[in-house]
């Protein structure tokens, strides 16, 4: 039996896709069948979760599905820096962004460290960690915000000898075409009521294209 795990937030558990078996942590696992008949995904993801709200649920969940796991994908950090963007909009505190983005990307890092040291400690599973795709490629903030968190990833994934799922590169300059409801790319649109952040089917089965040789391989 071979099973992969998907870690994350509401991307990862499938916001926005028209059915579950859409999101893309399901349709990796149907396309797994296709080449490994005894395959089973396992998901472990909330809207809202930052990474330290998911390194907590990974611990506090015990450890069971993550022993099994052959692969496990962590994708986690948009809510991070959604926190501190939103926070500081509507305080009108976009001036703070040189102090509160670089702390925020200093705790995300830090959370994704740790999280994956302790899933290490109890599997040998594959693990890759996904980059973030800008849901707001319009606005200089995200652009330089969303950089930095994917820089981090990076650096971690390197410490740590993870796999890198470059999500970001699968998506740029597509997101009108992958992001469901995507207006103008402007992170003022979620101000005014959008929720044009989560994949629509067709990025879902990107992602779960673009994912299946790392999960495999």
């Amino acid at each position: 039996m071979y099973t992969y795990t998907a870690l994350g937030d509401s991307i990862t558990a499938g916001y926005s896709a028209t059915s579950p078996c859409l999101a893309y942590p399901s349709r990796v696992t149907e396309m797994l069948r296709a080449h490994r008949s005894r395959s089973v995904g396992e998901v472990l993801a909330e809207a809202g979760w930052t990474s330290a709200d998911l390194r907590s649920a990974v611990f506090a969940a015990g450890f069971g599905p993550l022993v099994a796991a052959d692969a496990i994908s962590v994708w986690v950090g948009g809510d991070d820096l959604v926190d501190a963007a939103l926070g500081m909009l509507q305080t009108g505190g976009i001036r703070r962004a040189g102090t509160v983005i670089p702390a925020t990307l200093k705790h995300y890092g830090m959370n994704l460290a740790g999280m994956i040291a302790g899933i290490r400690k109890v599997s040998k599973a594959k693990l890759i960690v996904c980059t973030q795709y800008n849901p707001f490629p319009n606005s200089p903030i995200a652009v330089e915000s969303i950089q930095g968190l994917n820089t981090v990833t990076a650096e971690v994934a390197q410490k740590t000898g993870c796999l890198v799922a470059p999500v970001h590169e699968w998506f740029a300059g597509r997101q009108a075409a992958l992001i469901a409801g995507y207006r103008t790319g402007q992170i003022e649109d979620v101000l005014r009521g959008s929720t044009a952040v989560h994949p629509n089917n067709r990025g879902h089965n990107v992602i779960a294209t673009n994912l299946l040789p790392l999960v495999m391989n």
